[in-house]
């Protein structure tokens, strides 16, 4: 029966097919390679990383609103009654206000979800999203799922030199160095400069939609050590609270890692699905080799 459409954005790094078994659109972003532009699918993590430990030129863009309008009249034709659109923070990225523009003219109600994360933090907010679609719920009851999970959700990450942290559900992030975060401008001169001159690995957080600093530690193992402590708590605090919680843990070029701190987490008893996929390219091309990351997300 025709219902409330879901989208969301490449960058939302689902696993293969589970975009499809939940019955979610996704609008890709675009990978710039020495000038070349191809949009994600296109483009695997893996030549990413490749690409930027061979020092070529690597950027990413955002979808135009005609791209994203295309996708809303498509399903429009296919008779939904509605759309929500469930993207990266706008504070990383252009890509919600892109959707904002398009969902102006398109022939059905539009409601854009800013997620105020990434990776998995934006994904598991549309999955929330899809299946309150599928119960029957209407254009506000489907963005207010989304809503609700995305604001449960916490973002940490680390890149050997950094680890990011966010309170409220969980998303952590390990990379090798500060120099492809700071090329993209999403962590400051300060912070990069000081994550090189003094070996010291700082825990970000995406705070109100924006990478923050929130530790330091020393080392890499005890960043990665660190990054695990932080998931565990969180996933603790989700199933003591009564909710079921999904863990996604991602990673660049770095499996074993990310194989070794989802079988911690696994320990933790989630009751909920324990996920290990690579990240996007697009935020790939931010991040660098080398990262893991893990999302912790109390189905709220």
């Amino acid at each position: 029966m025709p219902g409330v459409a879901v989208v969301t954005d490449s960058t939302s790094s689902f696993a293969p097919r589970q975009a499809e078994r939940a019955d979610v659109r996704v609008i890709p972003l675009q990978v710039v390679i020495d000038g070349r532009s191809r949009p994600e699918g296109e483009v695997d993590a893996a030549e990413v990383a490749a690409a930027l430990r061979a020092g070529r030129r690597v950027s990413t863009s955002r979808p135009t609103p005609e791209v994203v309008a295309a996708a809303y009249a498509e399903l429009a034709a296919g008779a939904c009654t509605g759309v929500v659109s469930v993207h990266l923070s706008g504070g990383i990225s252009g890509t919600a206000q892109a959707a904002e523009v398009a969902a102006r003219g398109a022939s059905v109600p539009v409601r854009v979800v800013d997620s105020r994360g990434a990776a998995m933090a934006t994904g598991f907010a549309a999955l929330a999203a899809a299946g309150s679609a599928r119960d029957g719920g209407d254009l506000d009851a489907v963005a207010a799922a989304a809503s609700r999970r995305a604001g449960a959700t916490s973002t940490w990450f680390c890149v050997d030199d950094l680890v990011h942290l966010r309170r409220g559900g969980s998303t952590w992030f390990c990379v090798d160095d500060l120099v492809h975060l700071r090329r993209g401008g999403r962590v400051s001169a300060a912070t990069a400069v000081l994550g090189t001159a003094l070996a010291v690995k700082p825990l970000l957080t995406v705070a109100d939609g924006a990478i923050r600093p929130f530790e330091r530690v020393r080392t890499s193992a005890r960043a990665l050590s660190r990054l695990e402590q932080l998931a565990a708590g969180a996933v603790r605090a989700g199933v003591d609270a009564g909710h079921v919680v999904d863990v996604a843990v991602h990673h660049l070029d770095n499996a074993a890692a990310a194989e070794r701190l989802a079988d911690a987490l696994r320990e933790q008893r989630p009751g909920g699905s324990v996920l290990v996929s690579e990240l996007s390219a697009v935020l790939a091309v931010h991040v660098g080799p080398g990262t893991v990351g893990v999302v912790v997300s109390p189905a709220v």
